[in-house]
């Protein structure tokens, strides 16, 4: 936690911005969460710490956490932009279940194996991928039948 606030102070120094209060509840609030959250979230939890907080500043500052390489934004295809810590977390891909929208995260190397040997059979140097699979839960499946 300690090392992504310095990297985001590092970074806002080396783009001239200011290293504000505001922008450290946001960063405490987004490292304070597990899982993957909303803007929209985030801006719940910063609000009842500081309701002179709008939703425009918890945006700009996700933003530039995710700038910052301290952030992911992921699209679920619900239309939304969730956010997840980046920073301090190894390559992971999801499971995503179309009824309930809860998220599980894998990692199996054989589909990191398959994915580079797929680029280099077609030449492609990738620099990211991001693997998303939709469908139903377990739960969901069970409360179907």
């Amino acid at each position: 936690m300690e090392n992504a606030k310095r990297i985001f102070d590092a970074f806002l120094c080396a783009k001239g911005l200011r290293h504000t209060d505001q922008r450290d509840i946001i960063l405490d609030a987004f490292l304070g969460m597990e899982g993957h959250f909303s803007a929209e979230e985030i801006y719940r939890i910063v609000s009842e710490k500081n309701p002179e907080i709008g939703y425009a500043t918890v945006y700009r500052t996700i933003k530039l956490l995710c700038d910052a390489g301290i952030a992911r934004g992921i699209y679920f295809d619900d239309g939304r932009m969730r956010y997840e810590h980046k920073y301090g977390h190894g390559h992971h891909d999801h499971l995503v279940c179309i009824r309930c929208g809860k998220v599980i995260e894998i990692f199996d190397p054989q589909i990191e194996k398959a994915q580079d040997r797929l680029a280099k059979e077609k030449g492609f140097v990738p620099i990211r991928h991001q693997l998303n699979i939709f469908g139903v839960c377990k739960e969901c499946r069970k409360r179907n039948k």
